[in-house]
């Protein structure tokens, strides 16, 4: 349950950190819909192996990268 708790903080800190994106632009930025952005951030699924390297990037370019680990399997 934690772990579901941290993907959706760290989600949510990376679109604020992208300039408070839509989950619509995460999406295009990731490769998913914005309705697998939504189950994630909602605790209803969890980033696939592509998926998560791609996050990793992003929060990374924001500084985040600390949290990365974050966003992995539920």
């Amino acid at each position: 349950m934690q772990r579901r708790a941290a993907r959706t903080s760290v989600l949510r800190e990376l679109r604020h950190r992208l300039g408070d994106i839509s989950q619509e632009e995460l999406a295009r930025r990731v490769g998913v819909s914005w309705s697998t952005i939504n189950r994630w951030e909602n605790s209803k699924g969890a980033p696939s192996p592509l998926a998560r390297e791609r996050l990793a990037a992003l929060l990374s370019e924001e500084g985040l990268d600390n949290r990365a680990s974050e966003v992995g399997r539920s």
